[in-house]
């Protein structure tokens, strides 16, 4: 197994060092004057990307035909039932524009893999698998959440778009056992203990919580797939070409039949067939740390055979991004999650970011303290690697701001803050988070609060300053992934540079400004007569004395070259 590991390690820097220079890709207009607009084409950098994170079941139902399946009609507790969110869903709302209005240009949405078909009480309530994190099979979609054609549309809709996708995926656990699902054999999972979370055995070797079988992902022993599912594959006649492909795969890699090589092989079969981009992998520190790396690595490979097929439809030579949801983690510990006895530094298994569950408590401090800590710590201890910051999430029952009575510094905080972007959905509509009768993490699970923002012009006025503001990051990669520096105490006014290659971007923006006339400080950033344009407000104005002068009632200026 050392053999492997040592050969997985060299594969994983043979791809690393193999990427080509990431070529500016996506057309942006940044550059105005009073008769043009002048095309600028910006880098995507995942560092500073602005990911848009929803669950399928709960965000848009694209298609009502595929609402009920598997005869899942026993009574739920609230919001824990299907509700009929799909991937069709997903991909009007592309077509619409929503996403791109937004500044997106990542999407992430929970597991579509086929969940187990029964319901459960985990002691919240009766419950469905809407959420999408109880697999049963693999290797095939939830008609639920729409069919392999659907997620193929939506890649390929996305891309269009130059928006890229994310797989939320699942290695760590199969789904409960339910009448209608039954164990996997005692060679794949362990169905005790429950984790502790004492130390690095309690929190790897141990089932999250009680019925939720743990994949033996620590084992390098051949396994026998399950009769069940090799009796599913038969009904739906498609056994013998599942066993083809199993038979190549591990010829090809040499890998032991493992339980965590069988779905490493399913999951990467998505980047293959259809260029996913990138995975965000759930409960990364409950399994073993090496599966993440060998998941990448397949991934990789996967993704740079997708793209030779499809030169065509190749967004540019952006690598397999991977990132990690090691829950608890927090930017302030740098590279390394400690568990007490052990720590990981899960950046070296094939992890490009981890998410950061220090944001929301860290938003409760002053804009400068925030900006500086986290650009500190991108720019020495995580340099070359990323967090993925939040202040809202589908799992985390202490969110920022759960009543929404601060959605604008909410926006605010999200989006300059240096490192990636994660807006839960909902966060730009301020989607009610305290659902009465709920029990547990559902009150965060509400469907997405479309008729607010088609009809009640506070929703309107919400959603238009997160959409300035998203659009201002994703066109400027220096906000997320650049330097900051403060320019002027009061006002409030910081700097933010990028720099790489031939593209070099500069943009200034000040915060708690004035109403009426206000002056920002922009000297040794910008020279007198540097033409500026303010996004927020849709202004020009030229630097002047060291200074630019705008004079309108927001408290907010995005300030970019004009020319």
């Amino acid at each position: 197994m050392k053999k492997l590991l040592i050969a997985i390690a060299v594969s994983a820097l043979f791809l690393t060092c193999k990427v080509e220079k990431n070529e500016p890709q996506t057309p942006v207009s940044t550059a105005k004057d009073s008769t043009q607009i002048v095309q600028k084409k910006i880098p995507f950098v995942w560092q500073g990307a602005n990911i848009y994170f929803l669950l399928t079941d709960r965000f848009n139902n694209g298609n009502p035909e595929n609402d009920l399946n598997f005869d899942r009609t026993n009574e739920t507790a609230p919001l824990r039932g299907f509700m009929g969110g799909d991937i069709q869903g997903i991909t009007d709302k592309i077509k619409e524009g929503y996403f791109s209005k937004l500044g997106v240009n990542a999407i992430w949405f929970t597991p579509v893999v086929e969940q187990i078909h029964g319901d459960t009480d985990e002691g919240t309530g009766n419950t469905y698998a809407y959420h999408g994190y109880w697999a049963k099979d693999w290797t095939a979609l939830d008609p639920n959440f729409g069919t392999k054609k659907d997620l193929e549309n939506l890649v390929k809709t996305a891309h269009k778009n130059n928006i890229r996708i994310l797989m939320d995926v699942v290695i760590n656990h199969t789904g409960p056992v339910t009448e209608q699902d039954p164990v996997w054999p005692e060679d794949w999972v362990r169905t005790t203990p429950v984790c502790e979370h004492t130390n690095y055995e309690t929190t790897t070797s141990c089932t999250l919580v009680a019925n939720l079988p743990d994949i033996y992902t620590e084992s390098d022993e051949a396994v026998e797939l399950p009769d069940a599912l090799l009796a599913k594959w038969k009904d739906e006649g498609r056994l013998s070409n599942e066993l083809d492909e199993l038979q190549l795969f591990f010829q090809r890699t040499g890998y032991p039949r493992a339980p965590r090589f069988y779905i490493i092989k399913w999951l990467t079969d998505y980047v293959n067939d259809l260029g996913i981009d990138g995975f965000r992998v759930d409960t990364a520190k409950h399994a073993d740390e090496k599966t993440w790396l060998e998941l990448y690595v397949e991934a990789s490979k996967a993704f740079e055979t997708w793209k030779k097929k499809h030169p065509e439809d190749v967004l540019d030579n952006t690598p397999f991004y991977m990132v990690g949801e090691a829950y608890g983690y927090e930017i302030s510990t740098g590279r390394e999650f400690d568990f007490g006895d052990k720590k990981v530094d899960y950046f070296e298994y094939g992890f490009e970011s981890l998410i950061n569950f220090e944001l929301k408590n860290d938003a409760k401090k002053s804009y400068e303290t925030i900006f500086k800590k986290y650009n500190r710590i991108l720019n020495s201890d995580l340099k070359n690697k990323g967090v993925l910051n939040y202040l809202t999430s589908h799992d985390d029952a202490e969110p920022f701001d759960k009543d929404r009575k601060r959605p604008y510094y909410t926006a605010n905080v999200l989006f300059l803050t240096p490192g990636t972007s994660q807006i839960y959905y909902g966060d730009e509509s301020a989607r009610d988070l305290t659902i009465e009768n709920t029990e547990g993490d559902a009150t965060l699970r509400s469907f997405m609060n479309w008729e607010e923002i088609d009809s009640l012009q506070v929703t309107k006025n919400i959603l238009t300053h997160w959409q300035k503001l998203g659009s201002f990051r994703a066109n400027h990669p220096a906000i997320g992934a650049g330097r900051h520096k403060r320019l002027s105490k009061k006002p409030y006014v910081f700097s933010r540079t990028y720099i790489n290659e031939n593209f070099k971007d500069k943009v200034v923006v000040g915060l708690d400004l004035p109403k009426g006339k206000k002056s920002l400080w922009v000297k040794g950033f910008f020279g007198d007569g540097t033409k500026l344009f303010d996004t927020y407000s849709e202004t020009y104005v030229e630097v002047k004395n060291g200074k630019v002068i705008l004079e309108n009632d927001n408290d907010i200026a995005l300030l970019e070259l004009a020319d």
